[in-house]
């Protein structure tokens, strides 16, 4: 997306504007490195102060990281998203716990919640996720183990939820590769596995699935202080 040369009014806000569609959008993804100040001088028509002032809100608001001596890099999507990966840079038992404490309730919600539609995409999601699995694809399990989390959140019908999940989601998708790291190809077929949480929303049964949903972070919890012994000790 190229682009546009902004008008004379409201410079600032037009150009905080462009940035933010180019970010969201993914013409700049998450990481990259954003072009220089004179490119965006140039590319946009308006002074320095004006991209600068644009940057500094966007980097305020979590979406770039300006790295002195470096450039300015693409940190979020959303402020939501922004504000979470400052959380998630931090330690995994944040996230982990985090994750507890939304998912158990969006589980309990979902059981109770759920539409015919959202039972089938969650069991067209797992099986996908089971697959990647069993066949060691672990990128493939990632994306498709955050996205069935995700349609748990979503068959709440609880929109606050669904929204904080959404700006949690890449801390997420890193909480998950994190743990196929520590549990590794050889134990995490044998401790990964969310087909009683799945039953326990298709059975319309809220104790059980937030019981699952708990239990399975509770898991992952214990494995990573296991982990976090075994490295002082070593």
């Amino acid at each position: 997306m190229p682009l546009a040369t902004t008008r004379r009014t409201g410079l600032v806000d037009q150009v905080i504007a462009q940035l933010r569609v180019l970010i969201v959008e993914g013409e700049w993804s998450i990481g990259s490195r954003i072009p220089t100040e004179p490119e965006l001088v140039e590319a946009l028509g308006v002074g320095r102060n004006t991209v600068r002032e644009a940057v500094r809100a966007l980097a305020h608001a979590g979406l770039l990281e300006v790295r002195q001596g470096d450039g300015t890099y693409v940190r979020a999507t959303s402020e939501l998203s922004g504000a979470v990966r400052r959380l998630y840079t931090s330690e995994l038992r944040d996230v982990l716990e985090t994750r507890r404490a939304i998912e158990v309730e969006a589980a309990r919600l979902a059981a109770a919640r759920r539409t015919e539609e959202e039972l089938a995409l969650l069991t067209e999601t797992l099986g996908r996720r089971d697959a990647a699995l069993a066949a060691a694809e672990w990128e493939a399990m990632v994306r498709a183990d955050t996205e069935f989390h995700a349609h748990v959140v979503e068959a709440s019908h609880n929109s606050l939820l669904t929204e904080l999940y959404a700006g949690f989601t890449e801390a997420v998708m890193a909480s998950v590769a994190t743990g196929v790291a520590i549990d590794n190809a050889a134990t995490c077929v044998e401790h990964v596995s969310h087909s009683a949480l799945l039953a326990a929303i298709r059975d319309g049964d809220p104790a059980a699935a937030a019981r699952e949903a708990g239990g399975f972070l509770n898991e992952q919890l214990d494995r990573l202080g296991e982990a976090e012994d075994s490295a002082v000790q070593g």
